[in-house]
């Protein structure tokens, strides 16, 4: 960590490198981020919302059903993105590497950043959704902010691990799409976790990442929020994950250029 903060400029240069390049050359720029999101909310809004929209509690509306989905899939999406992005960031910044000396834990703290940077844009994209529809929940929407951390953090602690398996074993990689596919439809994003059997909720709640995303939902559909015993499982899982992380790192690090 005293690394991290003693190379906070470099981070912040590469983050603010990183968000341009991502969106140049593009008309839309960062929104870029925000279409594809809404554009399967669109699609699930559509589909789930007229098959199972009188089945899910408290949504009969397609709106509701649309707003539920913004809180799930919007936020997933960033999870998602981050835990990609540092399974591949010292593959793809193998020259750098090279090149120059510095905290090769810079690097997954460069995407935490360009992470957040592009989340403002689909943060605001998001308010501007709720206050349309009317389901803005004032001073509440500031909840999202520790629940956002959390997920962040988990995406961070799981993708440094992975991030450097994946410079010795490229597989390492394509199973992270396969991981956050499989993960996504183990999350209660496009359903709530009260249309499942007593047994497969249980199993669920087992998920680190079930407690944030119901938190999401909760708070922009005025709900009562899961208790905090919901948030153990994520709380858990970036400690354990964050030693890991610590261990690979410290194990391969120095070997890492040779496979670059």
């Amino acid at each position: 960590m005293r690394g991290i903060w003693d190379y906070r400029r470099f981070i912040l240069g590469l983050a603010g490198k990183d968000f341009r390049q991502r969106y140049m050359g593009s008309l839309l720029g960062a929104l870029w981020m925000v279409l594809n999101p809404l554009a399967l909310i669109l699609i699930y809004t559509i589909v789930f919302g007229k098959i199972m929209g009188h089945r899910l509690p408290g949504m009969e509306s397609g709106s509701t059903y649309g707003i539920f989905l913004c809180a799930g899939v919007l936020p997933w999406g960033l999870f998602a993105d981050t835990l990609q992005r540092c399974t591949s960031i010292f593959v793809e910044e193998g020259n750098l590497i090279k090149k120059m000396a510095f905290p090769r834990l810079a690097l997954p703290a460069m995407v935490f950043v360009s992470a957040a940077m592009s989340f403002a844009v689909t943060f605001g994209v998001l308010t501007v959704i709720l206050l349309v529809t009317g389901h803005f929940p004032g001073w509440d929407l500031l909840r999202f902010i520790p629940l956002l951390l959390l997920q962040q953090l988990l995406a961070l602690a799981l993708g440094i691990t992975l991030g450097v398996l994946n410079v010795f074993f490229r597989d390492a990689g394509h199973a992270t799409g396969i991981l956050t596919q499989y993960w996504f439809w183990f999350t209660p994003v496009v359903y709530p976790s009260s249309v499942l059997p007593d047994w497969a909720s249980s199993a669920l709640a087992l998920n680190p990442m079930t407690g944030v995303v119901e938190g999401y939902q909760a708070i922009v559909l005025g709900a009562e929020a899961p208790g905090l015993g919901s948030l153990l499982p994520i709380v858990i899982a970036i400690g354990v994950l964050s030693l890991l992380a610590r261990a690979t790192h410290r194990r391969f690090a120095a070997e890492m250029p040779d496979f670059l």
